[in-house]
């Protein structure tokens, strides 16, 4: 709702205005009211408002005097000026100040209801772009972050975009954190900001998956760890207690190079770890936050952790090869257990690893996170009384990764559909003149579609074209213009919209990463 106030030395003209019109039925509020120009200023300075009906002719202080000290204070504020006088030189000074209108008394109900709907379109119009300037800031910004956590950006454009943007990243130590929701990724990520405004020592942007990541600037690296903890702590609470669920993945520390940005490489390894320590969550899902280096990940077996050939069971599972997948994983436990001193938590401690791992290896290849899969998978592995019971359960989501994979063995009809896009994305493609060249009909045709792939026919097209977009951007010279023509969009603003949709940031941007 758009905030109005209204002024006038006749109190029957206030309240009618109450009364003539449904007020929410534009989108818009009456807030206060006054009966001269001082009242009303000294109102606004505590009830702003968007859009302001006053009256020409009161005492203390007139209408054109308060709209103008009123824009001093408010600059887009819309005016809509009364009067029972139709005089040229109030009319003259009126749209010198930008005035809505000049509405005489008394008052048209129909004028003035042409005149508020004209003045919430110019502030929906106004608004839209605030928020899309303000959208462009915070995708630079995540841009710049992330080149700079990842050392992909030079020093000098570095302190060029972070004086445009008034980025303060100072500290002997830093560390990073990864914040994850399964609702609204807009709703966390703007509440995080607000939550973390106080405060300039933790600064959050988001990465190219949606992730919220949080980049703390340590004074010190014992104390400094303890106290960006328990920061953390009180966000994930203070999110809740906002009905914002999140999940915290936390990197290590690392030092600061003297010299100032980029960082140093254990920066991109602390955000490399915040992002693993998240797919946790599955097996310790009880846990605040999940620190990287609690888990005690790939230590050659220090400490009772058993280090797995994780590269094998990657390579059977990019070869779709279930059975040899499965046959690893009966051999490979098989000698843990014959391992000295093995104790049955660290077996079960090595099968919930190798799911994760699993997970992570499938989301890697199809770019999509079937986590019911997994989640299902660990609930069977924990249950495990005996060894031969961990094993078969083990092979079970082996099988499911793989199945998942094979999926790709679609209907014929949407194969050689496939195959055609896959040879011809360039060209102009729809359902009707695939089904015409398939002689299938197109409904039809588009139902099978939706059924094999689990996404639309323009879905598929719009990720298919832009995944070879990306390959052009990364591996040849060319124009973000002729890379958009070479993948199928004749037209450049749908090209930038559907990439943004699909990959975060803009081509040039991605271009400029890599």
């Amino acid at each position: 709702m758009y905030k109005v106030f209204i002024v006038d030395d006749e109190p029957f003209i206030i309240e009618g205005l109450y009364d003539i019109l449904d007020w929410p039925a534009f989108g818009l509020e009456i807030v206060g009211h006054a009966e001269n120009g001082r009242q009303a200023l000294d109102a606004l300075q505590t009830t702003p408002a968007d859009v302001l009906i006053t009256d020409i002719s009161m005492p203390v202080m007139n209408g054109l005097t308060l709209i103008s000290e009123a824009r001093k204070r408010h600059k887009d504020l819309k005016a809509i000026i009364l009067s029972g006088f139709n005089e040229f030189d109030y009319l003259k000074e009126g749209m010198r100040l930008g005035i809505e209108n000049y509405l005489l008394k008394p008052i048209n109900v129909e004028e003035l209801e042409s005149t508020l709907r004209n003045t919430v379109e110019k502030l929906e119009s106004q608004r839209s772009e605030e928020l899309y300037d303000a959208y462009d800031v915070q995708i630079l910004k995540d841009n710049t972050l992330y080149r700079w956590l990842n050392g992909q950006i030079a020093a000098r454009e570095f302190a060029e975009r972070a004086e445009l943007l008034s980025l303060s990243l100072n500290g002997p130590f830093m560390a990073v954190a990864v914040l994850r929701t399964g609702g609204s990724q807009n709703e966390a990520f703007e509440e995080t900001a607000k939550l973390l405004e106080a405060g300039n020592d933790i600064t959050p942007f988001r990465d190219v998956d949606g992730d919220i990541v949080l980049i703390g600037m340590l004074g010190t690296e014992a104390e400094g760890k303890r106290d960006f903890l328990a920061k953390l702590r009180e966000l994930k609470e203070a999110l809740a207690a906002r009905n914002i669920p999140v999940q915290i993945g936390v990197g290590g520390v690392c030092p600061l190079r003297p010299e100032g940005p980029p960082p140093c490489e254990e920066g991109a390894a602390s955000y490399k770890e915040a992002k693993r320590a998240l797919e946790y969550f599955m097996i310790y899902p009880d846990r605040p936050l999940m620190e990287y280096k609690s888990l005690e990940l790939d230590k050659g077996g220090e400490g009772g952790v058993i280090s797995l050939p994780w590269d094998e069971y990657a390579k059977l599972i990019l070869a779709r090869d279930a059975e040899g997948l499965k046959q690893r994983i009966q051999t490979g436990f098989a000698e843990l257990q014959q391992t000295p001193g093995i104790r049955p938590e660290d077996l079960h401690n090595a099968a919930l690893e190798l799911v994760v791992r699993f997970k992570m290896e499938l989301k890697e290849i199809k770019h999509t996170d079937e986590t019911d899969i997994f989640r299902k998978g660990l609930d069977r592995v924990q249950g495990s009384a005996a060894f031969s019971e961990l094993v078969r359960h083990l092979q079970g989501v082996a099988e499911e990764t793989v199945g998942s994979l094979l999926q790709d063995a679609k209907n014929p009809v949407v194969s050689q559909v496939l195959e055609y896009i896959h040879g011809h994305y360039a060209d102009e493609l729809s359902l009707k003149t695939l089904g015409a060249q398939y002689h299938i009909h197109p409904v039809y045709l588009g139902q099978l579609f939706h059924k094999e792939t689990g996404g639309s026919f323009a879905e598929y097209i719009n990720k298919y074209r832009i995944e070879k977009a990306k390959q052009q951007l990364k591996n040849t010279n060319l124009k973000v213009h002729e890379i958009a023509r070479n993948v199928g969009y004749w037209e450049i603003g749908y090209f930038y919209k559907q990439f943004r949709k699909y990959v975060g940031i803009s081509p040039t941007d991605f271009k400029a990463l890599h």
